[in-house]
């Protein structure tokens, strides 16, 4: 998902990637896998590698991750950075549209293993670029149908509205200009709520900005992390009670 950035940013920064539970070569996750326990083993990674405090991005589901390493490690983030994401689908998209998710969710796995397609529609704004094209096949041939449903039924159920004012560190919101999945309102709802969140609008791009406009997408990620390195008295921070 994140091989545009590993590939452009190297050059300056150290990138990890992780296969989160349930994803690539990590383990699979129990039925009642939760939110904390995705953001516990986040934070598991971070510690082990000795990188925390660190700037740590986040994509749609992975945001809302990344959210909640904040809210129960807030030492090990340096920045956030927000990209095409929700507060949990809960909190923010309206309830119909959750309760719509969900069901589509439970027709596809429903379906027959040769018609199970997890490319869930709305990911690019127009026709994938030539080079997304293998990258979304191979990531598609990798879901695992089970690991998927524990975490979409975690991210419907999620509200993190509570935490998004209390957030204490810099925050840089990516969004796609067309993203159809995560709306320009919703990304207007963190830039209302969130302190000091700043807001990078990413043009002709839909929900997987990264991949659609890696270039755009490099830029605001090279110069927010550069405006803020970890350890400076821009960047860190506790939750504020």
């Amino acid at each position: 998902m994140w091989r545009p950035q590993l590939a452009a940013l190297a050059d300056e920064f150290t990138v990890v990637a992780w296969d989160e539970p349930g994803a690539g070569r990590s383990s699979e996750v129990p039925a009642d896998f939760a939110l904390a326990d995705y953001a516990d083993c986040l934070a598991g990674l971070i510690d082990a590698l000795g990188l925390g405090p660190a700037h740590v991005a986040g994509l749609s589901w992975g945001g809302t991750v990344v959210l909640e390493l904040y809210r129960r490690h807030p030492e090990l983030v340096a920045t956030l950075l927000l990209v095409d994401t929700y507060a949990g689908w809960k909190g923010s998209l309206p309830p119909e549209e959750v309760r719509a998710r969900v069901e589509g969710v439970r027709q596809m796995l429903a379906g027959p293993n040769h018609l199970f397609d997890p490319t869930l529609p709305g990911l690019f704004a127009g026709d994938p670029p030539d080079e997304a094209v293998p990258l979304m096949q191979a990531m598609a041939a990798g879901v695992r149908p089970e690991s998927m449903r524990t975490a979409l039924m975690v991210m419907a159920q999620a509200d993190q509205r509570d935490l998004l004012p209390r957030i204490a560190v810099p925050t840089r919101l990516i969004w796609g200009e067309l993203d159809a999945r995560s709306p320009l309102g919703v990304a207007r709802q963190f830039e209302d709520t969130v302190p000091n969140a700043e807001l990078v609008v990413i043009p002709a791009a839909g929900h997987v900005s990264n991949l659609e406009q890696p270039t755009l997408f490099n830029d605001a990620v090279r110069e927010f992390c550069r405006s803020h390195p970890p350890g400076s008295a821009s960047a860190g921070g506790s939750p504020v009670p």
